[in-house]
């Protein structure tokens, strides 16, 4: 079974008003570390964003920032990271993390999170990379996003083999031993279609 190494995180560079979100994050940032599973994440230190890379460099995690040259303010940009990228553009910035991860996660956020998240399933649908999504429903906050969605398809602009590209669990766990899953099931399937192409 092929490991999970390096998981992108999306999620808010504000701490949201509901404490839970940043407990979540914060507990997503140690069961990283936990488990060995690089955080690629946004590269910021404020919000949601700040809490979740401080979380997985205090338990000794491995933190990739990346963030855009507009966005290295001493303000915005985390200063203490294992590896920060500094690229010219967000449309850059997505482009590497999506080449380095293995994984999706999707915790609470505003519209930022949302556009990465679906831009990632999107990807995936055109099969652009084979890396399973996992959105973090953390107290309920994407329930009537998950209601849209669900009506989406019932009007019959998301096809039933589409449904599940994105998968939901209620709590960082959960998700994470989903991904492990999805990780290896996925990376078989490309070896054997590679092997079926040789």
């Amino acid at each position: 079974m092929t490991r999970l190494r390096a998981a992108c995180v999306f999620c808010g560079s504000l701490p949201g008003a509901d404490p839970g979100f940043v407990d979540a994050a914060r507990e997503l940032g140690r069961a990283l570390a936990r488990r060995e599973i690089d955080l690629i994440y946004g590269g910021g230190h404020v919000g949601m964003m700040g809490a979740l890379a401080d979380s997985a460099l205090a338990a000794g995690g491995r933190v990739i920032g990346v963030i855009p040259r507009h966005l290295m303010r001493p303000e915005v940009a985390h200063r203490k990271l294992t590896e920060r990228l500094v690229v010219d553009s967000m449309h850059e910035r997505k482009r590497v993390m999506a080449g380095r991860a293995d994984a999706f996660i999707v915790l609470p956020g505003g519209y930022g999170t949302l556009e990465e998240m679906f831009e990632m399933v999107t990807w995936r649908q055109l099969r652009l990379h084979a890396k399973p999504v996992a959105l973090v429903n953390v107290a309920g906050y994407f329930d009537r996003l998950l209601d849209f969605l669900a009506d989406a398809a019932r009007h019959g602009f998301i096809r039933p083999p589409h449904r599940d590209l994105l998968s939901v669990d209620a709590g960082v766990e959960a998700a994470l031993d989903r991904l492990a899953r999805e990780a290896a099931t996925l990376h078989e399937r490309s070896r054997a279609a590679q092997l079926d192409r040789s």
